[in-house]
């Protein structure tokens, strides 16, 4: 039930961030997309085997993990014994909160941490910046969920791309103002427009 919930805001959340930004950066978009056709092609949707050749993708993914995580405090720690971090001296029974959305904001960690660039990623892949990037948290306590949290955004975001072309509702980019809540909403819902891609109506027909 913990995984059910978990997972039940965190991921549609993190779906309408990946969109938004994705909206408001057409070219990503676009190069995502052209990876997709040829990876993938016209004739079926993209399914999990295919994840390990759309390195952008996943790139894209934890872009928006990076910069938008449905998370921004993870889940609270008790420290068990006396131990000293950020050199504060820390008694056993503390509760303890890590802010992941400063740390990947860090400027003395990651350059331009205001931007979306899902390129900052590239070299990276399963070997992510150990305790600079941590939407899940690290090391024992971190979440169960993180592998399916990555296949079902893989799957959904892919569906998305590849089925459909999407515009902004008008020339004004999207809003990425952040809403207030332990998952962390846009305040303004994502509206878009989308048609379905001539190229795969016959994969569509027949679901």
């Amino acid at each position: 039930m913990t995984l059910l919930v978990a997972g039940t805001d965190t991921t549609p959340v993190t779906a309408e961030w990946a969109m938004s930004l994705l909206l408001n950066h057409p070219l990503v978009l676009k190069r995502a997309r052209a990876e997709l056709d040829h990876h993938v092609g016209h004739d079926r949707l993209a399914e999990e085997p295919d994840f390990v050749k759309l390195p952008y993708l996943q790139r894209i993914i934890n872009e928006t993990l990076w910069l938008f995580p449905a998370a921004p405090f993870l889940v609270p720690h008790e420290s068990s014994n006396y131990c000293t971090i950020g050199g504060y001296d820390v008694p056993p029974s503390t509760m303890l909160i890590v802010n992941s959305w400063s740390i990947h904001r860090y400027p003395k960690v990651w350059e331009d941490p205001e931007s979306s660039r899902p390129e900052r990623f590239e070299g990276l892949e399963g070997e992510v910046e150990a305790y600079n990037f941590i939407p899940f948290g690290r090391g024992r306590r971190s979440c169960p969920g993180a592998g399916l949290a990555n296949r079902v955004m893989g799957l959904a975001l892919a569906t998305l791309i590849q089925c459909f072309e999407w515009e902004r509702i008008s020339e004004e980019e999207v809003d990425l103002t952040k809403g207030t809540g332990l998952i962390m909403p846009k305040v303004k819902p994502l509206e878009a427009m989308c048609k379905a891609r001539e190229c795969i109506l016959n994969v569509l027909s027949k679901l």
